[in-house]
């Protein structure tokens, strides 16, 4: 159920287009390289500490998560870069000198990351196999509920923040750009206070409110 309104925005704006799909593929390819990047920090700081410190590592696993999402910001305004490259060469190549793909499209497929929800998701729905599964680990009944809302709320916020990261781009809105990175920030952290998911699944529903004067 999480996953679902991805795959309905997928199959209405990308899945139509081979063009859309390949721009789609790359973007993804950037985002999990700075994921991979993200893991080998995580894992040499692990490794280099204390590993029976539980406090130690607690911080290290949030550390890895903050690391983690400037990464992601970091690949996402090379991927903006390589676009802008890409689009003049296309523009050229053009009989009316216009590129085939918009900058708003590309910044919607940019956004439009599905394996944000994957991610977080995954891991639950593995803990759910079995004949019956009322909870988790004695986590509230709830749990998966609000974690397939917690997906969703997840994928949208990255379709809001490719909108507004290509836009203040273009626009050189520094401000913005800082609103994405903060926010993005922000909702990572929100995650850190589950199992109690619903303490950090209404403050990242109202997050879903700030992007859109921008989008």
């Amino acid at each position: 159920m999480g996953l679902l309104p991805g795959l309905v925005a997928f199959l209405i704006t990308v899945a139509g287009d081979p063009l859309h799909i390949i721009n789609l593929v790359a973007e993804a390819f950037f985002w999990l390289v700075s994921l991979l990047l993200a893991s080998v920090v995580w894992f040499i700081l692990v490794h280099m500490t204390d590993w029976t410190d539980a406090g130690l590592q607690y911080d290290l696993l949030i550390f890895g998560a903050a690391a983690s999402v400037l990464l992601q910001e970091v690949f996402h305004f090379a991927y903006y870069k390589l676009f802008k490259k890409a689009d003049e060469g296309l523009a050229s190549l053009s009989e009316d000198g216009r590129s085939p793909i918009s900058i708003c499209h590309m910044a919607h497929i940019s956004g439009l990351s599905l394996g944000s929800g994957v991610f977080p998701v995954i891991n639950i729905l593995a803990d759910t196999l079995g004949p019956g599964v009322v909870r988790i680990h004695g986590n509230s009944l709830y749990y998966i509920l609000t974690s397939a809302f917690l997906t969703t709320a997840i994928i949208l916020l990255h379709t809001f923040w490719g909108v507004v990261f290509f836009d203040a781009c273009e626009k050189r809105w520094y401000w913005a750009l800082g609103l994405v990175v903060g926010s993005h920030l922000l909702t990572s952290g929100l995650t850190f206070l589950n199992p109690w998911c619903e303490a950090s699944l209404l403050p990242i529903y109202v997050l879903l409110k700030y992007p859109q004067p921008f989008v």
